[in-house]
């Protein structure tokens, strides 16, 4: 637990003991890029042995537990997240929520042999074996709990620290998943017990950096009665306003998935994890920048400066959304190669998939970030009546595009889901950025001109090095040599463009200035 006596004495000192904003800043963009290689080789290997149907029963039970898991916690790691950056010399906050979390992970115990033990197991886990179904459930407690201590570890600002510890992770597990694939181990068995050593790692590292830093201790774990009742009273003001968001959350996102299930089965359900993972992998970068923004807003709330609120929207929301369009755009061109590269011809029809899907990240940004707003101002009630109003919505776009024609719909599996997400997720994130704009005093419509602007600006640079270096090396040259020719060559124009048009990236021209000068001064140094 953490020392309060150490505390007292030296009046923590917060962000002077943790690392400074620009230096997080700059390590979280350095090893994210390490860990985006790591995860990219993981990535091309795992849908490779696993194959679509495996790959899609663990992605349908492992999306189904992180939804439970998110509804027993009702928005709670987020308000405790917020509250830990904002009172952060508070010892009884880590405490109770620490005793929050083993509650939560024996509620998703409980909840998987209560309903195995009912023959609805087989209607809500269609053609699932029942170890697989608890093996899910373990995986999806171990990564909600290596989740709250990195909420922890950020809210100290130890970023520096924890990124390191992943670093190690996602090194460990790229070795393991190696070794895995070359022996003809890599089954559904064995890739949870891969996930549990590498979660139990990742929990023992965070353990760890919190320890040496001084902040937990043997002693001093209990609570009074008092605080606890305290503790659950502010948890319940500020989640109860999520609890209806979080239950049609949790229903509507389980019934797209089990419907995609029961009309698409597990190889269609493969081929749309295969478009969300890479995805994902387009959203690592400015994902792990919503800790530190989320940090930051929270102070700033905490001190009643909306200004400073405004001002940090403004300097990160435009530049983080660009870099997850110049990836996600390059993705939907290139996405033909991207799924040879990552899963082989076993998965060439999820094709349409992964080039819809590739979109989907460029608004999740936003939708983090400016969900963060809502988080640390504390206004969840409008945050979840605009969110139930588009889930709602969601539904019934769902059905009809996976359904079978027979019944109403247009059978289109995989392919449908990904519209589905990615059209609601434009529709409903400028929904949540709208109210935001207002109560930060910003333009709505100038940014909602920068969303559309820079994703047809990188379509076209993507589309024109694209159609160049295939025309140049021929389309039946090595796949992989063509994709990062392409690459390249889509860099290279992204970079002119951007010092030409630095709007298009959310900057100015005086923080280009600034960058050539510094690039300057760098090269004459060496020199």
């Amino acid at each position: 637990m953490i020392n309060g006596k150490n505390l007292a004495a030296n009046s923590f000192q917060g962000q002077a003991e943790g690392d400074s904003l620009k230096r997080r800043y700059f390590f979280k963009l350095l090893t994210n890029f390490v860990g985006m290689v790591i995860y990219l080789i993981s990535q091309a290997i795992i849908p490779r042995g696993l194959g679509p149907k495996a790959y899609g029963d663990f992605n349908y039970l492992s999306n189904f537990f992180s939804q439970i898991v998110n509804f027993f916690d009702m928005g709670a790691s987020i308000g405790f997240y917020t509250k830990l950056s904002q009172r952060q010399k508070e010892l009884g906050l880590v405490s109770f929520y620490l005793y929050f979390t083993g509650i939560v992970s024996l509620g998703v115990i409980f909840f998987v042999s209560l309903v195995s033990s009912n023959p609805i197991h087989t209607r809500l886990w269609p053609a699932q074996e029942m170890l697989f179904i608890y093996m899910a459930a373990v995986w999806g407690i171990f990564t909600w709990v290596a989740q709250v201590f990195n909420k922890i570890a950020d809210a100290y600002g130890l970023t520096v620290s924890t990124e390191i510890a992943r670093i190690l992770q996602k090194v460990l597990g790229m070795i393991l998943i190696i070794l895995l694939y070359i022996s003809n181990r890599l089954n559904l068995t064995n890739f949870f017990y891969y996930h549990y050593l590498t979660l139990f790692f990742l929990c023992v590292a965070f353990v760890y950096v919190l320890q040496s830093h001084g902040y937990f201790m043997k002693h001093g774990w209990t609570l009074s009665l008092i605080q606890i009742k305290g503790y659950i009273k502010e948890f319940y003001q500020y989640s109860h306003p999520l609890f209806s968001y979080t239950v049609v959350s949790l229903i509507v996102s389980i019934f797209e998935r089990w419907l995609l299930q029961v009309y698409g089965g597990s190889v269609q359900q493969g081929f749309y994890s295969l478009s969300y993972q890479i995805g994902a992998a387009c959203f690592l970068f400015t994902s792990a920048m919503t800790p530190l923004f989320m940090r930051e807003i929270s102070i700033a709330h905490g001190n009643d400066n909306i200004v400073k609120m405004a001002s940090l929207f403004r300097r990160h929301v435009s530049l983080l959304y660009s870099i997850a369009a110049y990836f996600s755009c390059f993705i939907a061109v290139q996405a033909d190669k991207v799924i040879y590269i990552f899963g082989g011809n076993q998965y060439k029809d999820a094709a349409m998939a992964v080039t819809i899907m590739a979109f989907f990240p460029i608004h999740q940004t936003y939708g983090q970030l400016s969900g963060s707003i809502f988080y640390a101002t504390g206004r969840t009630a409008l945050y979840r009546n605009i969110g139930v109003i588009f889930i709602i919505l969601g539904a019934p776009v769902t059905y009809f595009l996976i359904a079978p024609n027979g019944q109403w719909g247009l059978d289109a599996g995989a392919t449908g889901l990904a519209v589905k997400m990615v059209l609601l997720q434009f529709l409903g994130v400028n929904g949540f950025f709208y109210f935001n704009a207002k109560y930060l005093k910003l333009s709505f419509f100038k940014y909602v001109v920068h969303q559309i602007a820079c994703i047809i600006c990188l379509l076209a640079i993507a589309v024109t090095a694209t159609t160049g270096v295939d025309r140049l090396v021929g389309t039946h040259a090595n796949v992989i040599f063509n994709f990062l020719l392409a690459g390249f060559v889509y860099s290279i124009l992204v970079i002119t463009f951007v010092y030409y048009i630095p709007a298009i990236f959310g900057l100015k021209r005086e923080d280009i200035h600034l960058v050539s000068q510094l690039i300057t001064a760098k090269v004459s140094k060496h020199k």
